[in-house]
């Protein structure tokens, strides 16, 4: 304990100046969460270590940020709800560890794709249970799973549904009665999405949009929560139909499923030629998803980094003066608006798995890469240096410091 008057100004200066500085955002946010849960009056005990100038400061520190914050903040049950969802993510990779080796990453872009209520594309080689993968997250999570083969003969009336004619067996009326498509269930796996015409994508896209469909000039409502995974091969793309940018950007991410390392491919080939592995069981359930994809929503953000996710997009477009030079050299087109708002919501799904109650700023750099790297189109300059998207944007990160002033 600091005892000199020198030495209770210098920690109280100190004390100031880490307040204002967002290079300890974590700690002061920490701090400030764990200051809401205790009383006042033992608040005042826990900060009479330092000193009582110590103790006015945290207190004038905690009324005023609590008041700006009365919209934004956390309550009792959402901090319940952020400590169930940390638990439940930890359940639901145990859970499928039973039938999948590996892949924890992809497992948690997968997680914030459903709790931001936002669908993803899923890019990796035949072979990598990508569609076990999917299935299974469907059972932990005790959800509808349909999985849909995309070929270039498959119409949009296979996937929404069609109309038929249904006579009655007693009066013997007839009248056009609805067939729900494969679409209608919880978590849709559309796989080898770029195999099929660019109709029937748009109907997929479309679905995914407005979550329902219309036929026969009814529109039909499809469940909650609704999640699409779009797969695509990225070595054979002959006659196929690759999605264009506009449709592109309609997805969250661009999640990369690559090879197993050594040891995880042996524990692959051990488990798969050896006895039937375990069913994975339900952690969660569509009424508990649909109240966590709300809580998410309610994440506070603070303004700065806001400014951050605005900057990482903005500093991509080429035709700007606010284009970092290396954007200018390397690519022929930036991300646009709906990459800025799908940073900030994957980065606040990111910070609640984490088991953080606010968003920081390498949240939002963390998830750089799968939101960004199919919204930025390489040039030729890049393509010839064999730089690829996720190089462009690990250089852009370095580029763009985490702990700027606001302007």
């Amino acid at each position: 304990m600091v005892k000199s008057r020198n030495g209770v100004d210098w920690l109280n200066k100190q004390a100031r100046t880490v307040f204002q500085s967002r290079v300890w955002e974590r700690f002061w946010f920490a701090l400030k969460g764990w200051l809401r849960t205790v009383p006042p009056a033992k608040r005042l005990v826990a900060c009479n270590v330092l000193n009582p100038s110590a103790v006015n400061i945290v207190n004038t520190f905690m009324t005023t940020t609590i008041d700006s914050e009365k919209q934004t903040q956390l309550e009792g049950d959402d901090l319940q709800a952020v400590e169930q969802l940390t638990e439940a993510r930890t359940k639901i990779r145990a859970e499928l560890s039973k039938v999948i080796i590996g892949q924890d990453e992809v497992v948690d872009q997968v997680l914030i794709s459903i709790f931001t209520r936002s669908h993803s594309l899923l890019v990796g080689v035949p072979g990598l249970a990508k569609t076990l993968l999917v299935s299974s997250l469907a059972e932990t999570l005790d959800l509808e799973f349909k999985r849909i083969q995309f070929t270039p003969d498959l119409m949009p009336s296979d996937i929404t549904g069609t109309e038929v004619i249904h006579q009655d067996k007693v009066t013997n009326e007839r009248e056009f009665k609805f067939l729900k498509g494969p679409i209608f269930a919880n978590i849709v796996l559309a796989d080898e999405i770029n195999r099929t015409p660019p109709k029937t994508q748009a109907a997929m896209l479309e679905a995914m949009q407005e979550r329902q469909i219309s036929a026969g000039g009814t529109d039909h409502k499809l469940p909650d929560p609704f999640f699409v995974l779009a797969t695509q091969n990225p070595i054979e793309q002959e006659g196929t139909y690759p999605l264009p940018e506009a449709q592109l950007d309609r997805f969250i991410f661009m999640i990369k499923v690559d090879y197993p390392n050594a040891d995880e491919e042996m524990d692959i080939m051990k488990m798969v030629t050896g006895t039937v592995p375990g069913k994975p069981k339900p952690v969660l359930n569509a009424e508990q998803i649909i109240e966590l994809q709300d809580v998410v929503r309610r994440i506070p953000v603070a303004d700065h980094v806001f400014e951050y996710a605005r900057k990482l997009v903005r500093v991509t477009r080429v035709t700007t003066d606010e284009a970092l030079p290396l954007c200018k050299k390397w690519l022929s087109w930036g991300a646009g608006p709906r990459g800025g708002l799908n940073l900030i919501m994957a980065a606040k799904a990111h910070a609640i798995l984490s088991g953080q109650v606010y968003v920081s700023c390498q949240d939002v750099a963390t998830m750089a890469g799968p939101v960004l790297r199919h919204r930025i189109i390489p040039n030729f300059s890049a393509t010839s240096e064999g730089l690829t998207p996720d190089d462009i944007i690990e250089r852009i990160l370095e580029e763009v410091p985490q702990d700027e002033k606001l302007s």
